[in-house]
C-alpha cells in the first residue's frame, strides 16, 4: 500500500510540474508576445523581361496532410496514445500564360498586303500570391487522460520541412491544373495575344494584321524561375 502511495504521490507531483512549467512557458511568451517586428527588404535582381503576358489565372489549392510523429507505424498502431497530427493549407496561385518577345521565333514578315506575326510558344509561370495556415492540429498524448495543458508542452507539430512539403505538393497541382486549363483555354490566350497586337499595330498606322501561331495551338512550356 505503501508502494502504491509512494508511486501515485510521484505521478501527481509530477503532473503538477508539468503543469506549473507551461505555465510559466505561457506567462513569458504573453509577455514577449508585444515585441518589435522588424522587416528587411533587400533587391536581389533587376532584369529586363520583354515579354507580353496575355492571359493570368487565379487558382486556390487546399492542401490537407495527416503524420504521426513516430511514422507509419505509429500512425497505424499507437494513435490511442500519441493522436495524429493534421494541418490545412490554403495557397492562392496565379498562373501567368506569355509570349517572349525576344524569342527568335517571333518574327514580323511584312507583305503586300499586310504583317504576318508569327508567335512564339506560349510561357506560362505559376508563382504563389498567398499563404493561408487554415488550421493545425498538433499531435496529443492520450487525449482522453492528458489534460490538454500537459500536451500543450509534449504534443509535437509540423516542422518547416513539412511545410515546405506541403507548399511543394500544392504548386506542382497548381503547374498540373495550368497544363488542364491550357487546352481548355488556349484559344482565348491566342484571343488576347491577338487583339493586344493588334492594337499596337494600330498605334502605328498598320490595319492589316495576321497571326501564325505555333501548331498545335495548345503548346505552352514551363516558364524559367
Amino acid at each position: 500500500m505503501t508502494t502504491f502511495v509512494s508511486i501515485s504521490t510521484g505521478f501527481v507531483a509530477a503532473i503538477v510540474l508539468v503543469v506549473v512549467v507551461a505555465l510559466l512557458r505561457r506567462r513569458h511568451k504573453r509577455r514577449t508576445a508585444g515585441g518589435q517586428v522588424s522587416v528587411h527588404a533587400s533587391i536581389q535582381e533587376l532584369k529586363a523581361i520583354g515579354q507580353l503576358s496575355v492571359f493570368k489565372v487565379l487558382t486556390k489549392e487546399i492542401v490537407t496532410e495527416v503524420d504521426h510523429a513516430w511514422g507509419e507505424i505509429g500512425k497505424r498502431y499507437l494513435s490511442w496514445i500519441l493522436s495524429n497530427k493534421k494541418m490545412a493549407m490554403i495557397f492562392m496561385f496565379e498562373i501567368d500564360f506569355r509570349y517572349d518577345l525576344r524569342s527568335p521565333a517571333f518574327q514580323i514578315v511584312e507583305s503586300d498586303d499586310g504583317f504576318l506575326f508569327r508567335m512564339p510558344p506560349c510561357l506560362r509561370e505559376t508563382s504563389i500570391r498567398d499563404i493561408h495556415f487554415y488550421d493545425e492540429q498538433k499531435s496529443k498524448l492520450i487525449p482522453w487522460l492528458f489534460p490538454d495543458l500537459v500536451n500543450s508542452v509534449f504534443g509535437s507539430g509540423f516542422t518547416e520541412e513539412d511545410r515546405n512539403r506541403l507548399k511543394d505538393a500544392a504548386r506542382k497541382a497548381a503547374e498540373s491544373q495550368s497544363e488542364e486549363l491550357i487546352s481548355t483555354l488556349g484559344s482565348e490566350v491566342e484571343q488576347s495575344a491577338k487583339q493586344t497586337l493588334e492594337s499596337l499595330a494600330r498605334a502605328f498606322g498598320v490595319q492589316n494584321v495576321r497571326f501564325e501561331f505555333p501548331h498545335p495551338a495548345q503548346e505552352v512550356v514551363a516558364a524559367k524561375q
